[in-house]
């Protein structure tokens, strides 16, 4: 087996794809996921790991992994100079295990490989350094042709030289090593310091090592765990200083403005206010101004007395009653009718109410959210908002971004909204197609963060072979005028898009194995033939 010139290509392509993604990935964990994925996509990997020394402890842990389970990542521990990992960071050298069953140095701790032909499994281990020091390892384990193990297949370079086949792999999980370090210096600082016991941390402070100083600080310019609201994603900088906006007034009574287009999440954002506030465990009390007719909101927000109007059977508490040491989120406030308007004012200044048919003046206390989609001043011009309403409302205004504004939290989302509708659906999507991926960020999303959640939603429904798909996202994804790239050609050259992308992922699928993705997409052996010399396709390359 030589290695070609379309090997050489993949391999160039490899590279490339895990640099965008460390250039273009801000969440460090997604980062380290991914470069795993695109490795096993690439390179024919069964199973892949990063490790982290901690340099506290001594011990050595799986990071982060693909091909094993939660259960076999944590039997992954290992002292340093302990089985081919531990040697590796020992001795900061590559090593490779042609054949695991022959190597007693490799102890199989995670035993992941129990079920699995050992004979020409080969394994592969890389130092990750920063500077001279190691700071973990990247393996990979890969099935090779049982001649590859015995003649250890050769290629020439330009010098005549022999070059092992296994040393093009290391070569390249070398340089992948390299160019992830920055991101797992920042994990092992991250895991040291979660591994100490508050004591600990108050004795030692920070590292007097210069590289983990700068790690440090950086992580210090993002987000602080503390900061970051547990139920809201993105890493993008106008989502940063939206969580830094929450930390700061969430601990305050302040009343707060939520503004935003629809659907970027001012519902996420007040919960997230609340559940960081000295309220938190007290009631967080929802109501949308915009969801019943107007003569129903009255009674809804401020209760009423028994006969106040027909059907009033009974005295009923309103929101504020109910939410009374909590807080109120009222959405969509610019809907609100001015007479209701007058009632809000009131219980914001002086804290009081009275129900509908009522004459009892009740006291409450309330912290008050509000949020709208809608430009209050301009409704102040047009006399449909109280001036004073607004001032009152408006003393601590937050603006949440569109989805166009933080584009590399799009895939961040999407992955979390397909793990959800996985669970949901009983499904078992494994990945987004690139076709997919770039139709998702060449849109413009108008409907924000809830359009993408109902297009993720509709694309995990839709697959069949676990992987979501072009043709599975919405028709206004598909319009290449709504994404900015006007598409001119004829219904014939559409349906060989989608046509050429089907076999491309079923070869994918089937590691360039043309019969059994002819079976896959339900084709004779011909007929594929006939399509991939149609579309220039070259089966080899996904081998």
């Amino acid at each position: 087996m030589l290695i070609t010139q379309v090997q050489e290509h993949n391999s160039i392509s490899l590279l490339a794809e895990v640099s965008r993604t460390i250039t273009n990935e801000d969440d460090i964990n997604k980062v380290l996921r991914l470069v795993l994925f695109i490795m096993s996509e690439n390179m024919n990997m069964l199973r892949g790991m990063i490790t982290i020394l901690n340099r506290d402890s001594g011990e050595i842990v799986i990071n982060e992994s693909f091909g094993l389970t939660e259960k076999e990542k944590e039997r992954g521990r290992y002292q340093i100079g302990e089985g081919v990992i531990g040697h590796v960071v020992k001795t900061g050298k590559a090593v490779i295990v042609p054949s695991i069953i022959d190597e007693p140095l490799f102890l199989d701790r995670t035993r992941s490989r129990s079920k699995t032909k050992k004979e020409n499994l080969c394994f592969i281990c890389i130092p990750i350094k920063a500077g001279t020091e190691i700071i973990g390892t990247l393996s990979a384990d890969r099935q090779l042709e049982p001649a590859a193990v015995v003649e250890r297949t050769t290629k020439t370079n330009a010098k005549g030289e022999s070059i092992d086949m296994l040393q093009y792999y290391v070569d390249q999980l070398s340089i992948i090593a390299s160019m992830i370090s920055q991101a797992v210096r920042l994990k092992q600082i991250a895991h040291e310091e979660n591994s100490k016991t508050p004591h600990e941390t108050k004795i030692t402070g920070k590292s007097s090592s210069p590289q983990r100083r700068k790690a440090e600080e950086q992580e210090d310019e993002t987000i602080s765990s503390t900061e970051r609201p547990a139920n809201i994603i993105g890493n993008t900088k106008p989502m940063i200083a939206l969580y830094k906006m929450i930390d700061k007034i969430a601990n305050t009574n302040a009343t707060t403005l939520v503004l935003g287009e629809s659907g970027v999440g001012k519902e996420l954002v007040a919960s997230a206010i609340h559940f960081k506030s000295r309220r938190a465990d007290k009631p967080f009390i929802k109501f949308n101004c915009a969801a019943l007719p107007e003569s129903i909101v009255e009674s809804e927000l401020f209760g009423h007395e028994k006969g106040a109007f027909t059907g009033a059977l009974a005295t009923r508490h309103g929101r504020f009653e109910l939410a009374h040491n909590g807080t109120i989120f009222l959405d969509e406030v610019g809907e609100l009718s001015l007479s209701v308007q007058a009632k809000l004012l009131r219980i914001i200044q002086e804290k009081e109410l009275e129900r509908v048919g009522g004459s009892k003046t009740i006291k409450v206390d309330v912290r008050i959210i509000a949020a709208t989609n809608r430009n209050l001043e301009e409704l102040i011009q047009n006399g449909l908002f109280r001036e004073d309403l607004y001032y009152r409302l408006n003393i601590f205004p937050i603006t949440v971004p569109p989805l166009r504004e933080r584009k590399t939290d799009i895939l961040l989302l999407a992955d979390y909204f397909v793990e959800k509708y996985n669970a949901a659906n009983h499904k078992g999507i494994r990945r987004i197609s690139t076709t997919s991926i770039d139709m998702l960020m060449r849109y413009h999303w108008p409907g924000n963060v809830r359009e993408l959640q109902n297009c993720m939603e509709r694309a995990v429904i839709l697959s069949e072979d676990n992987v979501i798909h072009g043709y599975h996202l919405p028709p206004t994804l598909q319009t290449a005028e709504s994404s900015g790239t006007p598409y001119t050609g004829s219904l014939l050259q559409k349906l060989d898009a989608i046509e050429k992308e089907m076999i491309m992922e079923a070869l994918k699928r089937t590691k360039g194995n043309m019969s059994r993705a002819a079976v896959q997409l339900g084709l004779s052996d011909r007929i594929m033939g006939l399509r991939v010399k149609k579309f220039d396709i070259d089966y080899r390359k996904f081998r």
